[in-house]
C-alpha cells in the first residue's frame, strides 16, 4: 500500500514508531537542521525543551549521534518517552531486517537521549532555568541539565530547540538565547499564540508579545486574544473545508454559542480553552453543550440549552463561518508580526537570525523555524538545499514536497 502523504522512507523505521507522518516529517526536516548547526558552530549537545515523548530527541540521538537533553513539563510524557527509548535499544540489538530497496537508511547509533521532568523559569539564570515539573513527581527535583551557570559539562556550548514551543515557552527559549553565551545557536518553531502574555509580567519576566523594542514602538500594535487564537489554524486545511462544506464546521457555531452561554452564566469566564471533543460536530449542540460547560466549572442543569434563544444562535451557523473565514483572512499577517517580532528581538541585540519556511504547510501549518545563531547563519542555510551533500538527492521528494512552503507570509 502507498505511504500516508508526508512520510520518509528515509527516516529509520525505528524512529518511525509511534509517530504520526506529519511528526515525521517534522523531525526528519528539523533534525537536518540541527545537523548543520551542530556542524556550523561545532556543538554536538543539543537541549530539546518541551520534548513530549521524545521523538526529535530519539532522531537526533540516534539517528545523528548528538548527545540529546530532553526536557519536559509533563512526567507521564518523560516516563513514555523513555519506555520508547528502551524498546528502540531493544531492537537495535537484534538482528537487523532488509533496509530500503532504493535507499537504505543511515544506522543508528546506541546513544539514547537523557530525559528530565522539568519546566523552563525564564526568569532565571541559565544555569538554573530548571523548576520541578507541575505537578510534582516522584524522585529528586529537576537540575539544570547543563551542571551549572556555564555551558555544558565539559564547559562547551550547546544547542537548543523547541519544535512548537507552546505560548510563552517560545520567548523565554530566545530570552534564555540572548543572555546565556552557553548557548551557540537555537532552532524553534512556536505554537499556541493565544497563550502568549500580553500584559506585564512581574518583574524579570517580559510579556511574551512583543519582545522587540521595535515593535512594541509601533502604534496599534496590540494583538487580542481572538487575533492570536486566528493565526494558530491551518489556513490550507480550512480552506478545504469551506470548498467541500465540511460539517466540521458546525463546530464554530457551537462554540460561539457555547461562548454566549458560559458568558450569561459567569462573565468572568472568557475565552476559556475548553475542548469538548474532536468530533464536536457529530454531536447534537445538548450533547456539546453537556460536555463542554463542566469544563468551564459550570453545572449544564442550571443553564438552558433547549430555550429559542439557543436554536435562534444555532440558525446563525453561516454568519458565525464567515466571521471565521474572514479571521481566518489575517491569520497569516498575525504570525507573520509575531514571528518577525522575535527575529527583531534577536537582530537587535546583534544575533545572526533567520525564519526559514521548513515544514510543508499542508502538512504542518507552524511551518517557519526560527533559527539564530552567535555566528553567520550562511553555510547552514545554504545546506538546506542541497540535497546532494547528504548524499541523497530525493529526499525532498519523500518529506513530501508535494507543495512548496509558505515562502516569507
Amino acid at each position: 500500500s502507498p505511504r500516508p502523504p508526508c512520510q520518509s522512507s528515509h527516516l529509520h523505521p525505528l524512529l518511525r514508531r509511534h509517530v504520526k507522518p506529519k511528526k515525521q516529517h517534522e523531525i526528519q526536516r528539523l533534525g537536518k537542521l540541527l545537523r548543520r548547526l551542530s556542524q556550523a558552530t561545532g556543538c554536538e549537545r543539543v537541549l530539546d525543551i518541551g520534548a513530549g515523548q521524545g521523538h526529535l530527541s530519539r532522531l537526533l540521538a540516534f539517528g545523528l549521534g548528538l548527545s540529546v537533553t530532553a526536557v519536559e513539563s509533563d512526567g507521564r510524557l518523560v516516563g513514555l518517552a523513555e519506555r520508547f527509548d528502551r524498546e528502540l535499544l531493544q531492537e537495535l540489538g537484534k538482528t537487523k531486517g532488509p533496509g530500503h530497496k532504493r535507499c537504505p537508511p543511515r544506522p543508528l547509533t546506541p546513544r539514547a537521549p537523557q530525559h528530565l521532568a522539568g519546566r523552563l523559569d525564564p526568569a532565571a539564570p541559565w544555569g538554573e532555568f530548571l523548576l520541578p515539573p507541575n505537578p510534582p513527581g516522584p524522585g529528586p527535583a529537576a537540575r539544570n541539565p547543563l551542571g551549572g551557570p556555564g555551558g555544558s559539562e565539559d564547559g562547551g556550548q550547546v544547542l537548543v530547540t523547541g519544535l512548537h514551543a507552546c505560548g510563552d515557552l517560545s520567548p523565554a527559549l530566545l530570552r534564555h538565547f540572548a543572555r546565556s553565551p552557553a548557548v551557540a545557536a537555537v532552532a524553534l518553531v512556536g505554537c499556541c499564540y493565544m497563550k502568549l502574555s500580553t500584559a506585564p509580567q512581574p518583574p524579570g519576566c517580559p510579556p511574551g508579545y512583543p519582545l522587540s523594542t521595535s515593535v512594541a514602538a509601533l502604534p496599534g500594535h496590540q494583538l487580542s486574544y481572538r487575533a492570536r487564537e486566528a493565526a494558530c489554524h491551518a489556513l490550507e486545511e480550512y480552506e478545504g473545508r469551506l470548498r467541500g462544506g465540511c460539517p466540521q464546521l458546525r463546530a464554530h457555531c457551537y462554540r460561539a454559542a457555547l461562548e454566549s452561554l458560559i458568558r450569561a452564566a459567569d462573565p468572568a469566564k472568557r475565552h476559556l480553552g475548553l475542548q469538548p471533543g474532536r468530533k464536536a460536530h457529530a454531536l447534537s449542540f445538548h450533547q456539546y453543550a453537556q460536555l463542554g460547560l463542566p469544563l468551564a466549572g459550570l453545572d449544564p442543569a442550571g443553564v438552558p440549552l433547549d430555550s429559542g434563544a439557543v436554536g435562534a444562535m444555532l440558525e446563525q451557523q453561516h454568519k458565525v463561518v464567515a466571521f471565521c473565514t474572514l479571521g481566518q483572512l489575517l491569520a497569516l499577517a498575525v504570525e507573520t508580526l509575531i514571528l518577525l517580532d522575535r527575529l527583531l528581538y534577536l537582530r537587535e541585540q546583534g544575533f545572526h537570525c533567520a525564519l526559514v519556511p521548513l515544514f510543508n504547510p499542508r502538512f504542518s501549518p507552524r511551518n517557519l523555524v526560527l533559527v539564530a545563531s552567535r555566528t553567520p547563519l550562511a553555510t547552514v542555510l545554504a545546506g538546506l538545499d542541497k540535497d546532494s551533500e547528504d548524499g541523497d538527492s530525493s529526499e525532498d521528494e519523500d518529506l513530501g514536497q508535494a507543495e512548496s512552503p509558505r515562502q516569507g507570509q
